[in-house]
């Protein structure tokens, strides 16, 4: 009997798939399944097929997340009779950026990524990343792993998308020297930081993330609580957070 619930590990050629990758190509598979029935297994003869077939769309829809991934099977059983092909997969997905001129999140998160030494000397393929990589913090998407930034990014950029589908103008902002000393100033404190309680200033920057957040917003107050379980472990006292 064929099944199309899990992606059969192999030894891919060529082109590297993410555990997360396969992990949602599963659940869309999945979900084709339940949706379209027998429809949708019989087209496929073999394990092999299917194997084969996972990975061609693991490559093609990498660069989407889950939630981009999520809205398009979910448009796809609205609006499709049979389970569609890759190409009419990648169609829709294409749709839902194509309307704002937007990037794939993963491609924004790359940007924002590569261009968070000087965001404001950069031209962005659409504001609505300047303003998610903003959001998130220059300083974390230089320092921080994208399992501690990307999650945030893609909420973000999900607001942003929203808020310009909804009538709003977002544009990039002229660069302002007090953007600038905001970022060297919380930069220069946590290194102060480390110095002060000889810390490691990897640590330092990890305690003093709170800072970066919005003032007053659950995020922060949430992080500062965190933070300040781990500088009671490690001895120190934080700066108070006003």
């Amino acid at each position: 009997m064929v099944e199309v619930g899990s992606v059969q590990e192999s030894k891919p050629a060529g082109a590297q798939i993410s555990v997360e990758t396969k992990q949602l190509v599963n659940a869309i598979f999945a979900r084709f399944m339940a949706i379209y029935g027998h429809k949708f297994k019989s087209t496929f003869e073999s394990e092999d097929e299917i194997r084969i077939a996972k990975r061609e769309w693991a490559l093609s829809v990498a660069a989407y997340s889950e939630s981009e991934l999520v809205q398009a099977v979910t448009y796809c059983k609205e609006n499709f009779a049979w389970a569609p092909s890759i190409s009419e997969f990648l169609d829709v997905l294409r749709k839902f950026t194509s309307e704002l001129g937007v990037p794939a999140v993963r491609s924004a998160y790359k940007e924002a990524c590569m261009h968070a030494d000087h965001p404001l000397e950069h031209e962005w393929s659409h504001p609505i990343v300047y303003w998610s990589g903003r959001a998130v913090g220059w300083f974390e998407l230089r320092n921080l792993t994208e399992d501690e930034t990307f999650k945030l990014f893609e909420y973000q950029y999900q607001l942003n998308v929203r808020r310009v589908r909804q009538g709003e103008s977002l544009e990039v902002p002229n660069p302002v020297a007090l953007e600038q000393k905001s970022e060297l100033t919380q930069a220069t404190t946590m290194l102060s930081f480390a110095k002060e309680h000889q810390l490691d200033e990897s640590i330092a920057c990890k305690l003093l993330y709170y800072m970066t957040l919005p003032a007053k917003s659950r995020s922060r107050a949430r992080q500062f609580r965190q933070a300040q379980q781990q500088a009671a472990e490690l001895g120190v006292e934080l700066p108070t957070d006003s």
